[in-house]
């Protein structure tokens, strides 16, 4: 299987989404090559990886680093595919917000020109977010992959996760254009806040986002006044399904579900009353009102989702109580 399968790329293989890929990949019988930042003195754990079924056989792990972008090469060297789900994360704005850029984009680029040197690679999906689509100042309540996050709006907004903001929205404009240059064939996917089981070991800041009514955490309740939600594992065969098919070309939204906090508290209280879920009512939460998201192109390329929020949130809440988060 694994031969008609073909060797795929996941950069990034330690994060929320790519490790799951990763899982979904080797489930489907593919074999994986998958990208790592080194760790302190070269030490990290990585069996979370590497005791995946499959993984014996049928995935190998690579070093590389956005900072040093022909670090890629010889983990894209021979692929069929490649995913590249690797990002620079700084949701608290510690770093200057033009580093965090350039490392971004020019680590991009550095792997897009890896997957032009491979003469084997076949089609790139690269993984964007809901944040280069939504911050734009066109008062629609549904967007689609024809809206662009405006730059100048993001900056005005000066918010946690700006450089985040930033970095997706330009970076995935300059992958696009590079691969329209180049004659890369790459397809872009983006997820809203992504929801769902973990085998990463910390858990992912989308889930923390979307829990944080469970959580406790008030100073990200902002994240939940309308929020565009779908399944970690939809996330993943939705990357599949974008190298698989062969008529699919530009930009995809991935979102399955669309809800308010008002809607998120009493679906939360109901369904898990073991935990104390605040009265939104009775909270004054300020923030940005988010559009919804429409899935509608990848749909009807005859992508279907297979979870809604019940299967979401089980998901995320057993895997922060295996844990220790609940």
């Amino acid at each position: 299987m694994a031969e008609t399968r073909g060797t795929v790329c996941v950069t990034g293989g330690t994060g929320f989404i790519a490790s799951w890929l990763i899982k979904t990949l080797l489930d489907r019988g593919y074999t994986v090559r998958t990208t790592v930042r080194s760790g302190p003195e070269g030490r990290r754990d990585l069996s979370f990886l590497t005791k995946l079924p499959g993984a014996y056989r049928r995935l190998q792990i690579f070093r590389a680093d956005l900072d040093d972008p022909e670090s890629f090469d010889d983990a894209i060297f021979g692929c069929i595919g490649v995913f590249h789900v690797a990002t620079p994360v700084d949701f608290e704005n510690r770093e200057p917000e033009q580093l965090v850029i350039k490392r971004s984009i020019t680590g991009t680029l550095g792997i897009l020109k890896s997957c032009l040197k491979s003469k084997t690679v076949r089609r790139v999906v690269y993984t964007s977010s809901a944040s280069a689509v939504v911050f734009n100042s066109d008062g629609s309540e549904m967007m689609d992959e024809n809206f662009w996050s405006d730059e100048d709006l993001i900056r005005k907004y000066d918010i946690d996760g700006r450089c985040y903001f930033l970095s997706k929205t330009l970076t995935e404009k300059a992958a696009i254009q590079f691969a329209e240059r180049n004659g890369l064939h790459l397809v872009t996917l983006i997820p809203s806040f992504v929801v769902g089981p973990f085998i990463c070991p910390k858990i992912p800041g989308s889930v923390r986002n979307m829990l944080s009514l469970v959580l406790g955490n008030e100073e990200e309740y902002h994240y939940l006044l309308r929020a565009s939600m779908v399944h970690v594992d939809d996330v993943a065969r939705a990357h599949i399904f974008l190298l698989e098919n062969q008529d699919v070309e530009g930009r995809y939204i991935c979102s399955a579900a669309t809800l308010t906090i008002s809607e998120i508290a009493e679906f939360l209280a109901a369904k898990y009353p073991r935990y104390r879920i605040p009265n939104v009512h009775s909270l004054a939460v300020k923030g940005l009102i988010l559009p919804a998201l429409s899935s509608m192109k990848l749909l009807s390329h005859g992508f279907t989702f297979n979870y809604g929020i019940d299967e979401m949130f089980d998901g995320a809440i057993e895997s922060c109580r295996e844990r220790g988060y609940l």
